[in-house]
């Protein structure tokens, strides 16, 4: 249960989203604008989180590239296809992640499928392709063909206080 200490810190940030504090102009000079507009109309907290991933990943891997910084600011975009009422956020975030798919709850199902929706919606705006792709596999482990840039080590994910990045 190593996992419960960062859950419960991040739970305690993302009661209220008037509470959040994303870094938006520094995220908005990693996007091209198709991404910026999805990037925007996300929920403050899933910016103020992908901010914090985005600045671990850059942190831990100068080498980069400009996709994945823009990839871990959008990798939660999926999630805004409807909004989380505050006790569902706090249910579904502590949800173990292989539960989030089995589970007959829309706020579980959309966890679980956030990754496929988000890219489903950066690719239909016109967002770069790497960064829908990147979107897309963020709960899944990275193939051992994978660039080293492009590995986010579960290290990356503590310190961003990540669950899956």
């Amino acid at each position: 249960m190593p996992a419960l200490p960062g859950k419960l810190v991040r739970l305690g940030r993302s009661l209220w989203a008037q509470q959040a504090r994303p870094d938006d102009d520094w995220a908005l000079g990693f996007l091209s604008a198709p991404e910026a507009a999805i990037y925007l109309a996300m929920d403050p907290r899933d910016r103020e989180h992908g901010c914090r991933v985005a600045a671990a990943v850059g942190s831990a891997c100068p080498q980069a590239s400009a996709e994945l910084l823009a990839a871990a600011l959008l990798h939660d975009c999926g999630k805004s296809r409807r909004p989380y009422r505050v006790w569902e956020r706090v249910l579904a975030g502590l949800l173990p992640w292989r539960w989030a798919g089995v589970l007959p709850w829309e706020p579980a199902r959309l966890r679980a499928q956030h990754p496929r929706l988000g890219a489903e919606q950066l690719r239909a705006a016109g967002a770069r392709p790497r960064v829908a792709e990147l979107v897309a596999c963020h709960h899944a482990p990275p193939p051992a063909t994978w660039e080293r840039s492009c590995c986010i080590s579960s290290t990356i994910s503590n310190k961003a206080g990540a669950a899956s990045w």
